[in-house]
C-alpha cells in the first residue's frame, strides 16, 4: 500500500473503510459475506450490529436490497447463507448513477449529445 492511500485512509471515510473502522471490524466483528460488487458484511460477535465495508467509494445504493434488508435487521439470516427468492419480472439491482454522466436523460435532454428538437411548445417574443 502507497504512502498516498495510508494517509487517505487516516484522513477521508468516504473511500472504503478509515483506520478507526479498520481496527474495529478487526476487533470486533464477523464476516457474514460479500456481495456481487465485491462489498464485505460483519456482524458483531454478540450479533446485535451489522456493517458494511465498500469496495471503493461509499455509496450506500450500491448495497442490494438483500444485503440492505440484512443490514437493517428485516432478515435475520443473511442473503450469503439463505438467498432470497426473486421474481421473474424483478430487475437487478444498479446503484444510483444520478449527477454521473451515465445518469438517464429523456430524448428532449439538454445532456444528450443529439437532443430532441422540442416542438411541444413555442418560445414567447416580445413585440
Amino acid at each position: 500500500m502507497s504512502i498516498l492511500n495510508t494517509v487517505l485512509r487516516a484522513l477521508t471515510w468516504y473511500n472504503g473503510q478509515s483506520i478507526g473502522t479498520q481496527l474495529f471490524t478487526a476487533r470486533n466483528g464477523v464476516k457474514v459475506g460479500e456481495d456481487v460488487e465485491g462489498n464485505v458484511f460483519y456482524t458483531s460477535k454478540d450479533g446485535k450490529k451489522r456493517w458494511v465495508i465498500y469496495n471503493g467509494e461509499s455509496e450506500a445504493t450500491r448495497v442490494s436490497p438483500d444485503w440492505h434488508g440484512w443490514l437493517h435487521h428485516t432478515f435475520d439470516d443473511a442473503p450469503a447463507t439463505t438467498p432470497l427468492v426473486h421474481k421473474t419480472w424483478e430487475k437487478p439491482h444498479h446503484e444510483n448513477l444520478t449527477g454521473t454522466p451515465l445518469a438517464y436523460a429523456p430524448a428532449g435532454s439538454i445532456r444528450r449529445d443529439q437532443p430532441a428538437p422540442r416542438a411541444d411548445y413555442e418560445a414567447w417574443q416580445p413585440e
